[in-house]
């Protein structure tokens, strides 16, 4: 029997269950009562799978045992070696190899902050962020260690050639012992364990502090949104405990949805994570064959551009039951195509920030089907309000900025008190996103509130006509912005790229749009563009950058 959201809740949150909750003191914050309360916690539950396979990268296999012992290890060089100490930083600047793994997890488990680098930035970007962080120890490979040997840090190389002073990473790592143990280090829940660096679309990026309490949260939060799509669809999710997943990573692990949504949730349930060195819709697909995926982690074009590949009926796909995407906005038309192309999948589409360590809000399941223009509901342990500009809480289906609250909300910025006064009020962290909450408490993200364009004194959400041009089957991606006009402020403009084999003119969309959205809101100006969209790693479409090529501003 199918359960409504409020019996699954109570099903799966009462005592003594794996997602009991508890208060933090009288802070009025609930937390997953038996999440592990640091990454040393975790990472000793990791060992117990033992001999299952971990991480797969190309041809090469690592066990939880074998990631462990590496770890362990390394965690140990980190502090003999290089002297780090409890809150010191470690960067990280690589790829998605298994030695970003094994750097993250060292670093923690020595009680540093780590500190992973975004490795799609400039010479420039990656020194600021070294620079920033005050890393004592950065951990690259190759290609980004050629653009760091300037940065006087002391330096570990992974699959590539050290610099000058530099030592490889194998070299460091040496012997791996069979009992390799961690540093002895004294870790709690309020203790500094990361510093990932916001996209920065606007002037430098922030460092988000994030705490241990937040990354031990993160794979309770995951898992529970998995076993509550399960109930309300009338499955008895104890079923599913003993069953192992397999993660297909299609996002740069650098980006929380890749390290807190993917990464620390297979360590924790002891499911595979398969890596890829860059995001490639036909090799994905083979992968999914070759390694028998059941799930896959991502944003939204990631599973637009798997349905979309020539390639896409050649593979057996029989083993994929789920897909799962975040960091943009879902088009309603995605799920629809899901429907059509991977049928009894179980779609599920999620709401997270940096900020918020990944996921905070999740829509899957039945609600997910009902409402598809929803991110769903929060997590039992999240709290979420819709605000005016002075910060008044606004009633149900009115739009304001979204506000969350919960043990998942960073600390704060690094060495940034006004930004973080300014985004973290009272406990709330202001998301910058404008929302509306219904009355059975499901949000509906409407826009970027610096993203919306403004036509004439009214207000046009981006996000609203980019679904509704996702409709029309020749759209493969959009991008919606603001046109400069001297008499009406702004117009609304159109950046499109044609699915494969597709034809349609600026006039045929518009005529499909008229009925669908309000006539002020359908582009006036449309450009077609044959490349991809430019895309940051999170999967948010860079806007400013699009405007530049386009309007020259």
């Amino acid at each position: 029997m199918s359960l409504s959201h409020a019996q699954a809740q109570d099903q799966l949150t009462g005592p003594g269950q794996l997602f009991e909750i508890e208060e933090i003191g009288d802070t009025g914050i609930r937390t997953w009562k038996h999440a592990p309360g640091h990454f040393r916690a975790l990472l000793q539950t990791s060992r117990l799978h033992g001999e299952k396979d971990f991480l797969v990268y190309e041809n090469e296999h690592i066990t939880f045992e074998e990631h462990f012992r590496r770890a362990a290890t390394l965690a140990r060089r980190l502090v003999d070696d290089y002297g780090v100490r409890k809150g010191d930083r470690v960067a990280v600047a690589m790829r998605n190899y298994p030695e970003w793994v094994i750097s993250f997890s060292a670093a923690l488990a020595a009680g540093a902050i780590a500190v992973p680098l975004n490795a799609w930035w400039t010479e420039a970007e990656l020194a600021y962020g070294v620079r920033d962080s005050g890393a004592k120890v950065l951990i690259a490979d190759g290609e980004r260690a050629a653009r760091l040997a300037s940065t006087g840090v002391p330096m570990i190389v992974a699959r590539g050639e050290a610099p000058e002073g530099a030592r490889p990473f194998a070299e460091v790592l040496d012997e791996v012992a069979a009992g390799a143990e961690l540093p002895d280090v004294e870790l709690s829940p309020e203790d500094p364990a990361t510093i990932f660096y916001t996209s920065g679309t606007t002037g430098s990026p922030k460092g988000a502090l994030g705490s241990h309490r937040n990354l031990g949260q993160s794979p309770m939060t995951v898992g529970y949104g998995h076993m509550r799509a399960l109930a309300m669809a009338g499955k008895d999710p104890a079923t599913s405990v003993g069953t192992r997943r397999v993660t297909l990573l299609t996002v740069p692990l650098f980006h929380v949805t890749g390290s807190f949504s993917a990464l620390t949730t297979s360590m924790f349930s002891g499911g595979g994570l398969v890596l890829m060195y860059k995001w490639d819709p036909g090799q994905a697909l083979a992968l999914i064959e070759r390694e028998k995926i059941t799930g896959m982690i991502g944003v939204p074009t990631n599973a637009w551009q798997l349905m979309s590949h020539p390639d896409f009926g050649t593979y057996d796909l029989s083993s994929l039951t789920s897909l799962g995407y975040g960091g943009a906005p879902a088009p309603p038309r995605l799920l629809e195509r899901i429907g059509e192309n991977l049928p009894d999948r179980a779609p599920s589409n999620g709401y997270g920030m940096t900020e918020t360590t990944a996921l905070a809000i999740g829509n899957g399941g039945a609600d997910y089907q009902a409402r598809p223009d929803s991110i769903g509901r929060p997590l039992p342990v999240v709290d979420v309000r819709v605000v005016d500009p002075a910060g008044g809480e606004l009633p149900p289906g009115e739009v304001g900025e979204l506000c969350v609250r919960g043990p998942n909300v960073i600390l704060g910025y690094w060495n940034k008190p006004e930004a973080t006064a300014q985004t973290f009020i009272d406990g709330w962290l202001h998301t910058g996103d404008l929302a509306r909450i219904d009355e059975e408490g499901f949000v509906y993200i409407v826009d970027r509130a610096k993203d919306m364009v403004i036509r004439g004194g009214e207000n046009v959400y981006c996000a609203e006509v980019e679904a509704a041009m996702f409709e029309h089957p020749a759209v493969d991606d959009v991008a919606v912005i603001g046109v400069p006009h001297d008499e009406l402020g702004e117009e609304v403009g159109a950046v499109i790229r044609l699915a494969p084999g597709a034809s349609v003119t600026a006039g045929e969309l518009r005529a499909f749009l008229t009925g669908r959205i309000a006539t002020f809101k359908i582009p006036v100006h449309v450009w077609f563009r044959h490349g991809e969209l430019p895309r940051n790693p999170g999967g948010k479409i860079l806007k400013t950058r699009l405007r530049r090529e386009i309007l020259g501003a």
